[in-house]
């Protein structure tokens, strides 16, 4: 989107105030000048993904850095993360050719590389074909697909979203997704937003994400200038990882404090004083 999705209206603002100039620029047009390029709402990638890669390798100074952006593009992080202690969503990878072994009530199938919620599917227990079919989809598509079972508190709680700037916790915001009656044409699911205040839980879950993608990256929490933690109560009742945005994630300013752009430009301006 080449002027964001609104969320960041403030920001400009808030990076003048430190003398920083910035500007809207639409991903793969044109050499890219600036002293740091900090990818927001380029919600098209999964289409052209490589493509998306191979001009982020381009840019001299990208944020989050090419490395991060190739690992989180791809969702089977998940089964990365999981592999090292982190609490997560039960996730099985199937990769074309391969057959799940489906989880016994409702499921979620998703592919690997997908945007917002393009490509998800959530069938009843009595879907399973249906499911099946989805999956064949993705796959004939060229996609491995993650199914996973359906967490009933997604319609009902919903998520909690913890924000980090610079490897810093920021803010949080709760949202609410209908995924119950999505489309699987429709790009985002309709959100409910507004800020919260997360449990000790999901901020011990948030921090142990970022420690261990950071390890698997072998890169310093200050490198991530921004990231997203998305968590959700498990069957359980304890939070767990749904996703890890690292790429270009919406970071719920309209509903956060006021401080918060001005705790983004911070960042940013900390990122291009070690440059």
């Amino acid at each position: 989107m080449p002027e964001g999705d609104g969320d960041e209206h403030a920001l400009p603002e808030a990076l003048g105030a430190l003398d920083i100039h910035a500007e809207w620029v639409a991903w793969g047009e044109g050499e890219v000048t600036a002293d740091l390029v900090v990818l927001r709402a380029s919600w098209d990638y999964d289409a052209r993904r490589a493509e998306f890669l191979e001009w982020c390798a381009s840019v001299p100074r990208l944020a989050n850095a090419v490395e991060v952006v190739r690992w989180n593009t791809d969702k089977a992080y998940l089964a990365e993360l999981a592999a090292d202690g982190v609490a997560t969503v039960p996730t099985e990878l199937v990769r074309p050719g391969e057959t799940p072994d489906w989880p016994s009530g409702d499921v979620v199938v998703k592919p690997t590389i997908g945007a917002g919620s393009r490509g998800v599917g959530r069938f009843d227990a009595g879907q399973r074909d249906a499911a099946a079919e989805h999956l064949a989809a993705l796959h004939a598509s060229g996609h491995a697909a993650l199914v996973q079972p359906f967490q009933s508190d997604v319609d009902i709680a919903g998520e909690t979203a913890l924000v980090y700037f610079g490897g810093v916790y920021s803010h949080a915001f709760h949202k609410v997704v209908g995924l119950s009656t999505m489309s699987e044409s429709d790009l985002y699911a309709d959100e409910t937003l507004k800020a919260t205040e997360p449990s000790a839980a999901c901020r011990r879950l948030g921090e142990d994400t970022l420690d261990a993608a950071s390890a698997r990256l072998g890169i310093r929490r200050a490198d991530l200038l921004y990231a997203r933690v998305d968590v959700l109560r498990g069957s359980d009742g304890g939070p767990v990882l749904l996703e890890l945005e690292l790429t270009e994630p919406s970071v719920g300013f309209a509903v956060a404090d006021a401080g918060a752009p001005l705790r983004f430009a911070s960042a940013i301006r900390a990122a291009l004083w070690l440059s």
